[in-house]
């Protein structure tokens, strides 16, 4: 697989249509992961460095080598206005790749965030500077920048894997990959998926039971399900 080359800036990325992005941004990661058919997410140990850390971007991808966050500065040249920065490690480490200096770099150009599976730190500075990320660990320890990775090449970020131009989605409940060639399709189930919501939740409301609204009960009793006084 392409995430494996080393050395490799690929300049030139298809993004997802921003009009597609926009209309993905109205919506949870919960609701984008269950239009798209229950894929897509990223592993759960990926939090948000403050509560209210949210973005919607096109994704620019970094390969890292472990303890070392020199790709992440390669990266910054190749960021554009609306993207996020979705960054991958060749084997575990949760070193503090990332602070406050590179995200004020990586605001220059345009960045909505970072997704990372690797440590950060500064996250006091983040949170004033309100630049969400998204990360596997907090950790103060430093890297160095010795070591080759990639920019822009397909990187399997939390086991979820990642293309240069696909629409990233995060939010406090996690983090959701949409291939950008579906971002269309996506945000108009996504757009179904919260209509219906709405209606159910009128129905919640006024104290109707998902056992009746959902129809479980036969299925229940068919299983053998009894009440007993």
């Amino acid at each position: 697989m392409e995430h494996t080359r080393l050395g490799v800036v690929q300049t030139a990325i298809t993004r997802a249509d921003p009009q597609d992005v926009a209309a993905l941004s109205q919506f949870g990661v919960a609701t984008i992961h269950e239009a798209m058919g229950r894929v897509g997410l990223m592993r759960p140990y990926l939090r948000p460095i403050y509560p209210k850390a949210q973005m919607c971007g096109t994704a620019v991808t970094v390969l890292l080598q472990p303890g070392d966050n020199w790709m992440l500065h390669v990266a910054a040249e190749q960021v554009q206005d609306g993207d996020v920065v979705v960054a991958a490690c060749t084997t575990e480490s949760e070193d503090g790749f990332f602070g406050e200096l590179l995200a004020t770099s990586f605001r220059a150009r345009g960045c909505r965030g970072l997704v990372i599976d690797g440590g950060v730190r500064d996250t006091a500075d983040l949170e004033n500077m309100d630049f969400p990320v998204f990360s596997r660990a907090i950790n103060a320890k430093g890297t160095v920048k010795a070591t080759l990775g990639s920019v822009n090449v397909p990187v399997v970020c939390a086991n979820a894997l990642v293309r240069p131009g696909d629409v990233v989605v995060a939010d406090r409940d996690g983090v959701v990959v949409v291939p950008r060639e579906r971002a269309t399709e996506v945000a108009e189930a996504a757009a179904r998926r919260e209509a219906n919501e709405e209606s159910k939740r009128a129905q919640f409301r006024v104290g109707e039971l998902g056992l009746d609204l959902y129809g479980m009960r036969g299925p229940l009793a068919e299983l053998g399900l009894r009440y007993e006084d």
